[in-house]
């Protein structure tokens, strides 16, 4: 194998980390090197995002009271799990969760002015992907189809109050949401 040759100096965190990693990979030193840089590169925009901004959402959301620290498997169980005896979502569960987008109603009206600051908000806290395909509209994949009927249907109720409708194209395992303005 050809290629460039860099001779790094490494700090004591630095090697320690380099020598785990080769006795518990059992790659060499060079190989870990190549991977690590890969995978900074493929990571770039998260290795070296503010992480404190990201902590101090997580602060504010947890700090309030309303919200707390749940594995996403979890909650993918529980939806998966809702059925009444038709098959269909309980219906008092239904009624529980539109209370729900009702409260949040009232706050997202004085939080969001387009639905791409509702959508990165809905994302940072784990329950979908969103990326913007072009002005107003975004790809969104949800990890379950039971996430996505039931954030699809939070969306819808939270979001009746903002100055813009929502236009929702279904797809597979994604949707396109697109604001559309009156």
């Amino acid at each position: 194998m050809t290629g460039d040759r860099v001779t790094v100096s490494l700090d004591s965190d630095a090697s320690a980390a380099l020598e785990t990693l080769t006795s518990r990979t059992e790659n060499g030193q060079s190989e870990l090197v190549r991977q690590a840089l890969t995978f900074y590169a493929a990571n770039f925009e998260a290795a070296t995002a503010d992480a404190s901004a990201n902590l101090e959402e997580y602060h504010q959301m947890l700090a309030g009271g309303e919200h707390v620290l749940l594995d996403v498997d979890f909650l993918h169980c529980f939806l998966e799990h809702i059925e009444g005896e038709s098959g269909d979502p309980d219906p008092d569960f239904l009624e529980c969760t539109d209370r729900v987008a009702e409260y949040h109603t009232s706050e997202y009206d004085e939080r969001f002015t387009d639905l791409g600051e509702l959508l990165d908000w809905l994302s940072f806290c784990g329950f979908l992907t969103v990326r913007e395909t072009e002005a107003d509209t975004y790809h969104v994949v949800f990890p379950t189809e039971s996430m996505k009927w039931f954030m699809l249907r939070f969306i819808e109720r939270s979001t009746a109050s903002l100055n813009f409708d929502i236009d929702v194209n279904e797809g597979v395992s994604k949707v396109l949401l697109t604001e559309r303005h009156e």
